[in-house]
């Protein structure tokens, strides 16, 4: 008798399955996914626990209240498993579907507290992946000039940041967007909902300009891959 592949023993369950659609949105602290999935918070633990086996779900710290975590979903590994799976079955099952091509340009914010780095890179990133199909923007709550190695690590995938500039959240007050992205815990927190927004999504990343001086250009090439990542996936996600 053939094997139940882990993959699908990983997600062949309700609550799991609601989980990683749940995350498969934006990272999430227990404490939403509990209200999300309406079940008892040792329950989702549990399973929270079982997805971070199948190493599908990571966690991280929040960088406002270390007491809490953020559970975020490795769309990459779980893809690669998908079509892993899928060839296993037909060839042609593990071919990526091909995105389609948007009409309408998406108008997206991404924030952070000081639109120094990490949302800055963001919007360089998102702008060069998507083009036109995409209007992006950036800004803080207290904008800070632009981290020279946010620059120098764009410019090692090809990207000119040189001419973006800090900008405060005020600056786009009234201004509709359809997503607006959070990549910085504090301001996640202190900020949950906008009410200008269709859709809040947050991207739970380490401040690499908070790393020491010696670990700080390895920080902010990690956040960049994380960037690079989570757009790709993001992209692709809206021409689905």
């Amino acid at each position: 008798m053939m094997n139940i592949p882990p993959l699908i023993q990983a997600l062949a369950h309700d609550l799991r399955w609601q989980l990683v659609t749940s995350l498969s949105q934006s990272d999430r602290r227990v404490a939403e996914l509990v209200r999300l999935t309406q079940q008892p918070q040792n329950l989702v633990s549990y399973h929270l626990r079982l997805l971070r086996d199948a190493q599908l779900v990571t966690e991280r710290r929040s960088s406002a209240d270390a007491r809490d975590v953020y559970y975020s979903l490795d769309v990459q590994r779980l893809q690669t498993e998908f079509q892993t799976l899928g060839a296993a079955i037909h060839p042609a099952l593990g071919t990526p579907a091909t995105a389609l091509e948007s009409t309408e340009p998406i108008r997206i914010l991404f924030l952070c507290t000081e639109n120094r780095a990490r949302s800055q890179m963001a919007e360089c990133m998102m702008r060069a992946l998507a083009g036109k199909r995409v209007e992006v923007f950036s800004a803080g709550t207290q904008p800070q000039p632009i981290h020279p190695l946010a620059l120098s690590t764009l410019a090692e995938y090809g990207l000119d940041a040189s001419q973006q500039t800090p900008k405060h959240l005020d600056l786009f007050d009234g201004q509709h967007f359809e997503y607006v992205v959070t990549v910085c815990d504090r301001v996640r927190e202190a900020c949950p909902t906008f009410a200008n927004a269709d859709h809040d999504i947050h991207w739970s990343l380490t401040d690499p300009a908070a790393a020491d001086a010696n670990e700080q250009p390895d920080a902010f090439r990690e956040v960049a891959r994380q960037l690079y990542k989570r757009s790709q996936f993001f992209l692709m996600q809206l021409q689905g």
